[in-house]
């Protein structure tokens, strides 16, 4: 993984900045946080993610009424940042051939405990998704739920590494935050449908404890720069979908919320290709 501004000054101030951090720092910070943190957010969210599922973004949008992997029975599919694993686990009951990878021993730790649970067991490997220790052309398909590529600082080598293990005419589906929703505090009140920032300012959010040292790291790309990482991987843009906010789902899921979800778009999701052989730029 490359590192950015390694001169970067480190603020004596504990809170939420925006400010620039290196690929190290953000990687060390987003491991530590997701291990602390993997019981509680089990515990806030594990309900609504389900053991055995494949949902792609708190609007609720199920993979078994959205497709977008296609078709996924006999299929060798990789989930990068996969946490507890329900999304492999759901593709696995669907007769498809998955592995599991994040970067978290405690996301992990519930993948493994959630497959005793389930009766559903992937092979799970712990490892970085700017790093995949697979070898070229491995699966059919890759996909991840919000996992590993809002955390990554350099997202176009994650681009890259997931072409490489995908074989020509594989698929690669992402969700990631809507790019927009940046302009916005992490607010699902009224707070939050007034804009103060930058939909242009690329710097992270860094919440940093008092010495300044990151303790959480998310990035931010603009809808722009995602569609380059992709096409610069060389992959094809093949869909790009803006789930909606669906009736009857009242559920809050920490800056999401019916009231912003019914106004603003929350979730961007990519769908990409990497051209059949004979077609492909890589």
């Amino acid at each position: 993984m490359s590192s950015v501004n390694d001169d970067v000054e480190q603020p004596a101030a504990a809170g939420v900045v925006r400010r620039a951090v290196t690929g190290t720092q953000a990687r060390r910070a987003n491991r530590a946080w997701w291990d602390a943190d993997a019981d509680a957010y089990q515990g806030e969210h594990g309900d609504f993610l389900g053991l055995v599922d494949l949902r792609w973004c708190p609007e609720g949008l199920r993979e078994a009424d959205a497709r977008l992997l296609g078709e996924v029975a006999g299929r060798r599919v990789l989930e990068v940042g996969c946490g507890a694993a329900a999304a492999a686990r759901w593709l696995r009951s669907q007769a498809a051939q998955v592995v599991g990878l994040d970067l978290s021993a405690g996301m992990l730790r519930h993948a493994r405990g959630q497959a005793g649970a389930s009766g559903v067991r992937v092979p799970l490997v712990q490892a970085d998704a700017a790093g995949l220790p697979f070898a070229s052309g491995s699966f059919d398909i890759a996909f991840t739920a919000f996992g590993a590529i809002p955390f990554v600082t350099d997202s176009a080598a994650v681009m890259r590494e997931v072409h490489r293990v995908l074989r020509p005419g594989g698929r690669f589906v992402f969700a990631v935050t809507h790019p927009m929703r940046w302009i916005f505090l992490d607010d699902p009140g009224e707070g939050g449908l007034v804009a103060v920032h930058s939909y242009f300012d690329r710097r992270p959010y860094v919440e940093q404890d008092e010495h300044g040292v990151p303790r959480y790291v998310e990035q931010h790309r603009t809808v722009g720069d995602r569609v380059r990482e992709l096409v610069a991987a060389g992959f094809t843009l093949r869909d790009f979908v803006e789930p909606e906010w669906p009736a009857g789902h009242d559920r809050t899921w920490g800056q999401w919320s019916p009231l912003r979800g019914r106004i603003f778009p929350g979730t961007a999701i990519f769908v990409g290709e990497r051209p059949a052989a004979g077609d492909d730029r890589g």
